[in-house]
């Protein structure tokens, strides 16, 4: 009998990629594509739908080129996705209406400032325990149906359909089902993260018609057959791609946590059956449902901005010609010379949640480098961490004894053991690297048998790399509390 796989879309922020894993959950065959990113004024972030599809269908068979495989080798497809970008497309046609309007997108600031005040705001709050920000897809939603004339008429008809990106990708792969999972509906706040169903008084806050949303389903389940790109393949799993990480780190007990590392970075902790509701400034989302059984939720801290800060440095500020050159000029310092780079590009998300931030570069002296600036780039996605952290322990009343990584920047050996520094406790990488890709591929497989259990997905874990804490304390407390006050320097930049 020939070998079966599971593929996994990995539909990310800049690129979308189709992976081929085995059963060991082995990495077995990548396809990858990046896509382009408009921004059409500042603080605006948008992604073309049909292209992101367009990449889908012609790396679905690349990947299964590569791999060596043919399509009825196949197990099962799953789907990881950036998740609160928002897609409006016509029913009739399945056309994208205009462009996807992307989760860094900060377009809705003044309507979210304007909606947080009004009456039923906080029940909002309450039923998607989630704060009112421009981060979330409901706002986003309101916003297109407002740009757009006719569209709210045609929206309240059944003619306009909404979804985050695996609803997208369910509908053009299947020929028309919309569906949506518990994951992703839970960031939209229209979703009742008790009932896993959208909520009738959120929607009539935000003025959001029923017929225009997908059906909620288990993340873990079989969604339907694809009948394009993988023709004949059941859709077994969507997630959102850090509860994909999550489940691809096999964190399926409460206290168990990961950060991925990519664009952004997002640190998830397992709560278990109980929804936690911070009071620290991290998210309640759900993590993961599989048919059939309760959901579980997870706390989040929600970072908007690291890997895309070291692109900056790239591409706008040319001081490097590709990110792994970051670790090798950061090392050409051996501290950042009083400098700190703030990323608030589009506001801070956890735990300060302040849509109004704009980044800064403080202590620059003439002393400073392009190694400082290199080295401070790095430095501020470890001290971002470390706030979360620190919101988290909080949080949970837990102290996290180990952070399990992943994403692209954990290949950057500095920042590994400057996050082991500022947390004071050891960061451990899995031998497998992709585990966003990894976490919807578990979910797939499991929906239709290809593997047995949770405990059978355990014992793929591995781990590859890990880095201990050797910062001196008082150094550490020092320089955290410059960077708290670097922090403080980006409030109030945009004014009403």
């Amino acid at each position: 009998m020939s070998e079966r796989y599971v593929v996994a879309i990995d539909q990310g922020t800049t690129s979308t990629r189709c992976i081929v894993f085995d059963r060991r959950g082995q990495l077995v065959s990548l396809a990858q594509q990046e896509h382009k990113q408009y921004y059409p004024r500042p603080g605006w972030v948008e992604h073309d739908a049909a292209e992101i599809w367009r990449n889908v269908e012609r790396l679905g068979p690349e990947a299964l080129r590569r791999a060596g495989a043919s399509i009825d080798q196949v197990a099962a497809v799953g789907i990881a996705n950036q998740r609160e970008t928002t897609i409006l497309w016509d029913r009739a046609t399945g056309n994208p209406i205009g462009h996807a309007v992307v989760w860094q997108d900060t377009r809705t600031d003044t309507m979210v400032g304007r909606l947080g005040e009004a009456d039923g705001a906080e029940g909002v709050r309450h039923r998607s325990a989630l704060p009112l920000a421009t981060y979330f897809s409901g706002p986003r939603l309101r916003w297109m149906l407002d740009h757009h004339p006719g569209l709210q008429e045609r929206a309240e008809r059944g003619e306009v359909l909404f979804g985050t990106m695996e609803t997208w990708l369910i509908w053009k792969l299947t020929g028309g089902l919309h569906v949506t999972d518990v994951t992703n509906a839970s960031r939209t706040l229209l979703l009742d993260v008790h009932t896993l169903d959208w909520s009738p008084e959120s929607l009539a806050f935000f003025g959001i018609p029923r017929a225009m949303l997908p059906e909620v389903r288990p993340s873990v389940g079989v969604f339907g057959t694809a009948t394009s790109a993988f023709p004949g393949v059941r859709i077994g799993a969507a997630l959102g791609d850090q509860q994909a990480a999550l489940f691809g780190q096999t964190c399926f007990a409460p206290g168990e946590a990961k950060c991925t590392y990519g664009t952004g970075s997002f640190l998830l902790l397992n709560t278990g059956a109980e929804l936690v509701r911070s009071t620290h400034g991290l998210l309640s989302t759900v993590a993961y449902q599989i048919e059939g059984e309760p959901a579980a939720y997870a706390l989040e801290g929600s970072i908007a901005i690291t890997g895309s800060l070291v692109q900056w440095f790239r591409d706008q500020l040319e001081l490097i010609a590709s990110a792994p050159e970051i670790e090798t000029l950061a090392r050409t310092v051996s501290d950042n010379g009083g400098c700190y780079i703030v990323p608030a590009f589009s506001g801070l998300y956890a735990p300060y949640w302040r849509s109004e931030a704009r980044g800064v570069i403080v202590g620059l002296t003439s002393y400073i480098t392009k190694g400082h600036l290199a080295r401070a780039v790095l430095e501020a996605s470890a001290w971002q961490t470390r706030e979360v952290v620190d919101a988290m322990n909080a949080d949970s009343g837990l102290a996290m004894s180990t952070l399990r990584v992943d994403g692209g920047m954990t290949a950057d050996n500095l920042l590994m053991q400057y996050i082991a520094d500022v947390l004071d406790v050891p960061v451990v990488r899995p031998l497998a690297a992709e585990t966003v890709s990894l976490g919807a591929a578990y979910g797939a497989g499991l929906a239709v048998g290809y593997w047995p259990d949770l405990e059978g997905l355990r014992r793929n874990w591995h781990r590859a790399a890990q880095w201990l804490p050797t910062m001196e304390p008082g150094r550490r407390e020092t320089e955290y509390g410059n960077w708290q006050r670097a922090v403080s320097r980006t409030f109030d930049w945009i004014q009403a």
